[in-house]
């Protein structure tokens, strides 16, 4: 843990457990280089993070993390995205530049300007998007080496209305969406997140967000390495954009915990 860079934290589980719950967007800390960077006033930039933040995320990883019988690992992002998105390509393969939103962000959810034009990006990528990706590769090779195996659950949330910046919001927008990858989402762990989550609502797939993350060392190279991205609607466990969470935050927390149990089995689903 020592390896871990200060701006993200892995928080230890059992020595026998493959999960790891990663949330990557939860927090709304900006640290005084990067906000100086930033030209919304505080106003501003108080509600572009009530609309980018993910939040309660974190709270909603911990309470499953407790309840569960076997304890994940944590992997927590403990900056804002507006500093650096660990979970975007620092380069022209990242699909959302077409907004302002690769690795670093040049415009906000409604795409006005939050960084001018010609901002180099590269400080950031190389401060704070790098180490983190170190880190979390280190953290998944951690669990290949002890369990033969590891399962990546990314913890996510989005919005019950579609934002401006997103490029597929025309879409279903169910209580729980789950994201998956070709290679690294077998089918059982999907069926095991779609019973776990069932008690939640609707699950659908890949609508309004796709994809799940995988650091590249492992990317489409180690089938070992299972991935699964949970997006939860953020009307079923707080007040939107930025306000309170409710009680539906411990019904997601108990079921994220009985997929974390499933997967943690030591007769858990062939392929996951």
């Amino acid at each position: 843990m020592t390896a871990t860079p200060p701006s993200c934290e892995l928080l230890a589980g059992d020595p026998d457990s493959p999960v790891i719950l990663h949330v990557p967007h939860s927090s709304r800390e900006i640290p005084a280089d990067a906000r100086s960077q930033i030209v919304l006033d505080d106003a501003g930039l108080e509600r572009e993070l009530d609309h980018i933040t993910d939040s309660h995320t974190a709270a909603i990883a911990e309470a499953a993390a407790l309840a569960a019988g076997v304890t994940p690992w944590r992997f927590v992002n403990g900056l804002s995205r507006l500093v650096v998105d660990p979970e975007r390509f620092p380069d022209e393969r990242e699909e959302m530049l077409a907004v302002g939103m690769g690795a670093v962000y040049t415009r906000t959810t409604h795409k006005d300007v939050l960084r001018p034009d010609g901002f180099d990006p590269e400080p950031l990528v190389e401060r704070y998007f790098r180490p983190y990706a170190r880190a979390m590769t280190r953290a998944v090779a951690g669990r290949l080496a002890a369990t033969g195996r590891a399962v990546i659950i990314d913890v996510h949330s989005y919005p019950s209305a579609p934002l401006p910046y997103e490029l597929h919001g025309d879409g279903p927008r169910p209580e729980v969406c789950l994201g998956t990858d070709s290679f690294h989402t077998p089918a059982a762990l999907l069926d095991a997140a779609r019973e776990a989550f069932a008690p939640c609502g609707e699950t659908g797939l890949d609508s309004p967000f796709a994809g799940t993350y995988v650091p590249l060392e492992f990317y489409g190279e180690r089938a070992e390495v299972s991935a699964l991205m949970v997006e939860i609607r953020r009307d079923t466990y707080m007040t939107e954009p930025g306000g309170p969470a409710g009680p539906g935050l411990r019904d997601l927390a108990s079921a994220l915990a009985t997929l974390i149990d499933t997967l943690s089995s030591k007769n858990s689903p062939s392929g996951v």
